[in-house]
């Protein structure tokens, strides 16, 4: 910032000097003027030629600080883009950030960010594209070796796909380079230009080189503490979220659905005489018992649905956009997936469960409890049973 200034001043202080030469020669041709030093016609036609010559330096020096501030302004934000790369740990807002400077390059209309993912899905995200523009990006990345600095390249559509839409629609060029973490490749960053006539000259590479060295690091750094965040966010026997998840996923889930009028389903369920279980095969097989549980439940939940281990062998469920009766047919496809087969030395096991529609009045402390209390209910009366909250009293 303090380098943008400097050149601002500078160029306001060189716009400055020169209209006061200016100004000071037409004084002096004035003066002059006035002594005698030509003739009245004369002098008259000398000011006349002095005045628009003045003028028109003047207006050549307004537009020249005016394309100077205007530049000095574009770098300053895509420097201080660039200085903001490393400001946050959370991996959506670097990349978001990253393709904001991306963006900002001179002929950009769009830019993509592909980097690659330790569960073998590679994250993506992406600035000024369609999500069938970017489904149609089919860059697999710069290639390997240290001849490629970077891949240019140049799409050509049949005449009438040209012909039927505007100019700008289409994307006509496209530039990529790698982003790397420690000289380790972990992805790509693309930009793309919707005019035909634009071509990626050096300057274009080396700065999307320079984005790319720069928001490496910030990536690989936000990367590293996502996958730390979802270890954290597991239970390491289970491989399902953990009680703190779940707590905190409720309480987002319950205010969430508060303010939007929304449906919110939950169900609470636990293995059937699981302590004597445990007891008759120990307690390593006893761990075996509940990862192959927890495995059937994670099999039928849907992607939408935030399946957690609370306790020992106890389960819940979280189902948004959801009634009482969807978390009872849930729980009945869970029985009937942990029923249908033995599990090693424990045999044929049932779940028992509460389940509960959020209320109006619930905070996500009574909804809980509310389904907790039902699960006692239902263990009252007996094995594999389930309980609706509204009929646990």
């Amino acid at each position: 910032m303090l380098e943008i200034v400097a050149v601002t001043t500078t160029v306001v202080v060189a716009i400055a000097v020169g209209a006061a030469v200016i100004a000071l020669l037409l004084v002096a041709l004035i003066v002059w003027l006035s002594r005698g030093g030509a003739s009245a016609a004369n002098g008259d036609e000398r000011l006349a030629e002095l005045v628009a010559d003045m003028n028109q330096r003047m207006e050549s020096m307004v537009g020249e600080l005016s394309e100077a501030l205007e530049r000095a302004q574009e770098e300053g934000r895509r420097n201080r883009m660039l200085g903001e790369l490393a400001g946050t740990i959370d991996l959506d807002e670097v990349l978001t950030r990253t393709l904001d400077a991306a963006g900002a390059m001179p002929g950009v209309d769009a830019a993509l960010a592909r980097i690659d993912n330790s569960d073998e899905t590679p994250i993506i995200a992406t600035l000024g594209l369609s999500t069938e523009e970017a489904q149609r990006q089919a860059i697999a990345g710069p290639p390997g070796g240290p001849e490629a600095r970077s891949i240019s390249l140049v799409y050509q559509y049949p005449s009438e796909m040209v012909a039927d839409d505007s100019p700008a629609s289409l994307i006509h060029s496209g530039l990529a380079v790698p982003i790397a973490s420690d000289s380790t490749p972990i992805g790509f960053i693309a930009v793309f230009s919707r005019l035909r006539s634009h071509s990626w000259n050096e300057d274009e590479v080396r700065e999307l080189e320079e984005l790319a060295l720069r928001a490496g690091p910030a990536i690989e750094n936000a990367k590293r503490f996502r996958e730390a965040r979802q270890l954290a966010d597991l239970d390491a026997l289970t491989g399902l979220h953990n009680r703190r998840y779940f707590h905190e996923t409720l309480a987002r889930e319950v205010a969430r659905a508060n303010r939007y009028d929304r449906k919110l389903g939950l169900i609470v369920l636990d293995l059937d005489d699981f302590k004597a279980i445990n007891d008759r095969i120990g307690h390593l097989a006893g761990d075996a018992v509940i990862a192959e549980s927890a495995e059937r439940v994670r099999d039928v939940v849907r992607s939408a649905d935030i399946a957690c281990r609370v306790g020992g062998d106890e389960f819940a469920v979280i189902l948004p956009e959801s009634t009482l009766a969807d978390a009872d047919q849930l729980y009945r496809r869970l029985q009937a997936a942990l029923s249908a087969r033995p599990i090693g030395q424990a045999g044929r096991l049932s779940f028992s469960a509460g389940v509960a529609e959020l209320k109006p009045e619930d905070d996500p402390t009574a909804f809980f409890e509310r389904a907790d209390e039902a699960l006692y209910a239902a263990k009252e009366r007996g094995k594999a049973q389930v309980v609706a909250s509204n009929a646990a009293s």
